[in-house]
């Protein structure tokens, strides 16, 4: 039987980075050359009809500005001038709420770029799946209990939501089966310590719904301790995450995110290399090098909003590397300065070792692995 997922992680890699496969643009960034970034994560809104226990977005709060059509247009327009090669719309908003939303992922995909959403799913239309399907490179479902009660009180919703997603899910797998598209289907839990109980549920509702991979993370906290997440406890917990891993087949990956899962608080670089490679973009407009520093007190780092300035004229502008410059300088500490676990800590590391002569850049043995340009 062959083995199409790779259970060594390796057509996934959702515990890593996949910069060795940008070997040209690593260079570039070497040689002190301003490069675009190879992923953008954004969000189309701030909005969200859930309220989750542990959403980093009520942490993120900024001034919203109105991201029409024309808006999120120029944006992805600019984005294949510039070249980027993907986008993701996840972020601190659910990008399905935006009434631009599907126009979004196929003008994205038009453009030549990797489109991807992370998205709770109970707002996808089921007669709009077939038209989006092919123009992602992958879906993802954000679910973080398998029961729908547990589902309910997790998540904020009622709990006929939990049947609504299932529902969805089932067909995305359908479409995709019968259609024989590229697109990567899978689940997400964000795990807080107390959730627990349903790891192993949520393994095997995966496998049932036919989805390709479930992914177990840690809950992401700001510096001030703000979700009240333990991380001390995250080690009692591996015996129930490794018998979870074990549920994978051959076509259904189960994978932990164990190195940030073990890794805590701690962080092996201060310097942070990585938003010139993964930007990110808040649902408001607003473009800022990372998540954890949407927030308004976080105003130094603020580079501009696409509803005022194309991404483009950011970009080129004095302020956008001024602000890159200044993350990666001695004025900035990232064992200080940061939230933890943020999207850029594994690129983080890499850049880090690279930087310092601890690794070079090397041509990877191994084959390309999928979601390429998801650095």
């Amino acid at each position: 039987m062959k083995c199409d997922v790779m259970l060594d992680g390796q057509k996934y890699i959702l515990d890593g980075h996949k910069l060795l496969w940008h070997a040209d643009r690593l260079g570039a960034w070497l040689k002190g050359e301003r490069i675009a970034p190879i992923t953008v994560d954004c969000a189309l809104t701030r909005a969200c009809n859930y309220r989750c226990v542990y959403c980093y977005g009520v942490l993120q709060e900024n001034q919203a500005m109105p991201l029409t059509r024309d808006v999120i247009f120029r944006f992805l327009d600019d984005a294949r001038e510039i070249g980027v090669k993907a986008v993701s719309f996840v972020s601190d908003g659910e990008s399905t709420c935006s009434p631009y939303f599907y126009d979004a992922v196929l003008r994205g995909k038009q453009n030549g770029l990797d489109m991807a959403v992370g998205t709770h799913g109970t707002l996808l239309k089921k007669e709009r799946l077939e038209e989006i399907l092919p123009a992602l490179t992958y879906l993802r479902f954000n679910v973080s209990a398998a029961e729908p009660a547990r589902y309910a009180r997790v998540h904020g919703c009622r709990e006929e939501y939990f049947h609504k997603l299932t529902d969805i899910v089932r067909e995305c797998v359908k479409i995709k089966k019968e259609k024989n598209l590229n697109v990567t289907l899978g689940l997400q839990m964000v795990l807080m310590p107390d959730l627990i109980d349903q790891v192993m549920p949520l393994a095997r509702l995966g496998k049932e719904l036919g989805v390709d991979y479930l992914v177990i993370k840690h809950c992401s906290d700001d510096e001030f301790g703000s979700l009240g997440v333990d991380y001390s406890k995250y080690s009692l917990l591996e015996e129930t995450l490794k018998a979870a891993e074990k549920v994978s087949t051959a076509d259904y990956l189960v994978k932990v995110k164990w190195s940030k899962i073990r890794g805590g608080k701690s962080r092996t670089y201060t310097r942070c290399y990585g938003p010139p490679f993964i930007m990110q973009f808040s649902g408001s407009g607003l473009v800022a090098p990372c998540g954890m520093l949407f927030n308004e007190r976080y105003k130094r780092f603020h580079i501009g909003n696409i509803a005022e300035t194309s991404f483009k004229d950011l970009w080129k502008s004095p302020r956008y590397w001024e602000v890159i410059d200044s993350l990666a300088s001695e004025k900035f500490n990232a064992r200080t300065d940061c939230g933890y676990l943020c999207l850029q800590h594994k690129v983080n590391e890499f850049l880090w070792d690279l930087k310092n002569g601890n690794v070079a850049i090397t041509k990877p043995q191994s084959p390309p692995p999928e979601h390429i340009n998801f650095v």
